[in-house]
């Protein structure tokens, strides 16, 4: 269960921005998202690999 503590004073707006932080963090919608079609395991190398070359690629253009 996701708690939100509230100052005295702050405002509901504030408090709901922190909500949905927490859910997000959560990853529970990631997870529904995910569960609700089948990949194949291949699919899912792939989609790691294809990834970790992009994450790579943005490091050596920093450098």
């Amino acid at each position: 269960m996701i708690i939100v503590q509230l100052k005295e004073g702050e405002n509901i707006e504030r408090a709901l921005k922190k909500f949905k932080r927490k859910f997000e963090k959560t990853g529970v919608v990631k997870e529904l998202r995910a569960r609700q079609s089948y990949a194949k395991p291949s699919q899912k190398r792939r989609e790691v690999v294809k990834r970790a070359v992009y994450i790579q690629q943005l490091q050596q253009a920093e450098e």
